[in-house]
């Protein structure tokens, strides 16, 4: 999507200075089924198609011990997002939000998340369950998600006490 796309009724833009003050580097791009956004699921599910989160070769020992967790958090950059949309109206919805109440990837900085299922590695390259973003988008982190280090730790504690 582009800053020349089509604006819904009562949406506001706003006309921001060129970003200069942060310096991301992709690790990789994603390979989804999906690949405009109307067939994007409204967000990822553990049981949804099989995506691929291919690294940059160099990067492969960054994943070793990767298989530990079953849930991972990938970052991503939203690239074919609108960067200057102050309030939208949700597909469908009718209703005007602020762009920062709303989980929409049009935003000043298109970040998208998810927490998907890892399914197996196969050298620089995940095979995951749970995404919600175009084909060929840009990776930006990978981490273990947080409430898979919490299930863990709790499962832990119970055993031992």
């Amino acid at each position: 999507m582009s800053q020349s796309a089509e604006l819904r009724p009562g949406e506001q833009i706003v006309d921001l200075p060129p970003a200069e003050d942060a310096h991301l580097r992709y690790i990789g791009r994603i390979r989804t089924p999906f690949k405009t956004r109307e067939d994007c699921p409204r967000q990822g599910s553990f049981d949804g198609p099989d995506c691929r989160v291919e690294l940059i070769p160099a990067l492969e020992p960054a994943l070793d011990g990767i298989e530990r967790t079953d849930t991972l958090e990938l970052l991503y950059w939203l690239d074919r997002s609108r960067r200057d949309l102050l309030t939208q109206s949700p597909r469908g919805s009718g209703e005007l939000r602020g762009t920062f109440s709303l989980r929409s990837p049009n935003r000043p900085n298109p970040i998208g998340t998810s927490v998907v299922r890892l399914v197996a590695r196969e050298g620089a390259v995940l095979v995951v369950r749970g995404l919600d973003c175009l084909d060929g988008t840009p990776l930006l982190d990978i981490k273990p998600a947080r409430c898979d280090h919490a299930v863990r730790k709790r499962a832990e504690a119970e055993r031992q006490g």
